[in-house]
């Protein structure tokens, strides 16, 4: 009776390793599948960023088919501003601080619009103002390069009139109508005529690989430990056990020595090994 408790705590704690070795299966996957969307953005940014600038009309034919192996392409933008939609991106990573990028509507010779990140300016502690350079007025050529549109907030922020809390294009077209380019926003390059004073440059992206290879090693390597974990617990157990069975023979022993010599019982056979105490000896010996 003694045996089936403690093989089911056995049991027990080998479905919690299992179960533990999932889950850090699932995590370590999710950090490869985290590594090879770095590897394939990498990708984009080496491929694209230093590329010659394309007409806007090779990039998009409408206002909806834009091809996401074309992001960070250089385009070039001919039309005007519409400074008067301009319009603000808060909490940006920017310089050091939570600043802001300048969102200025483009209007191309056709007719379509495409949202322009002209750079960042630092927050203005103190105040509510925001102090933003003008977009330069009347004719003018931009290069600017290809971003996808951003995703609104999983929070539902939102954010004063004038400003956005993410660059999530589709919100923007909701300002301005029908004829916004919706899949993508472009970060500014330069600017003909160029004005004499603009917002600061937006940077370069970052080529780096991230931590997620590693990341996924780690989880590979907890579950490992969790089975470990499991063979020493059980492991110790049963030299616990045989601890206090080889305690109980000794005390047994002393009872009979101190017995009279004609009441101590006749010696008896030694007991035959019983199958938990193989089963034990041959657990010991896998582990």
């Amino acid at each position: 009776m003694k045996t089936w408790p403690r093989a089911a705590r056995w049991v027990v704690y080998a479905v919690i390793a299992l179960l533990f070795a999932i889950a850090c299966a699932f995590l370590s996957n999710w950090q490869f599948v985290r590594g090879e969307e770095r590897a394939a953005a990498n990708a984009l940014v080496e491929n694209n960023y230093d590329a010659d600038p394309i007409a806007f009309d090779e990039l998009m034919s409408g206002t909806d088919d834009f091809d996401p192996d074309d992001e960070w392409q250089p385009v070039l933008l001919t039309g005007h501003y519409l400074p008067d939609e301009q319009l603000l991106v808060r909490n940006r990573p920017r310089g050091g601080t939570s600043a802001y990028e300048v969102i200025v509507p483009f209007e191309l010779d056709d007719g379509r619009i495409v949202a322009v990140d002209r750079g960042w300016v630092p927050p203005e502690y103190g105040g509510d103002e925001v102090a933003a350079p003008d977009a330069p007025t009347g004719e003018i050529t931009v290069i600017a390069r290809a971003r996808g549109s951003e995703p609104q907030t999983a929070s539902g922020q939102t954010a004063p009139d004038g400003q956005l809390p993410t660059i999530h294009v589709p919100t923007i077209a909701d300002l301005l109508g029908e004829n916004v380019v919706t899949p993508i926003y472009t970060i500014m390059a330069s600017e003909d005529p160029a004005p004499a004073d603009a917002p600061n440059a937006i940077e370069a992206p970052e080529i780096d690989a991230g931590p997620h290879l590693s990341y996924a090693i780690q989880w590979i390597l907890f579950a490992v430990m969790g089975f470990v974990f499991i063979g020493y617990m059980i492991r110790t157990e049963i030299r616990a056990n045989r601890e206090d069975d080889t305690d109980d023979d000794e005390d047994d022993e002393d009872d009979l020595d101190d017995l009279p010599p004609r009441r101590k019982p006749r010696a008896r056979r030694p007991k035959r090994r019983d199958r938990d105490a193989d089963a034990e000896d041959a657990i010991l010996d896998a582990i």
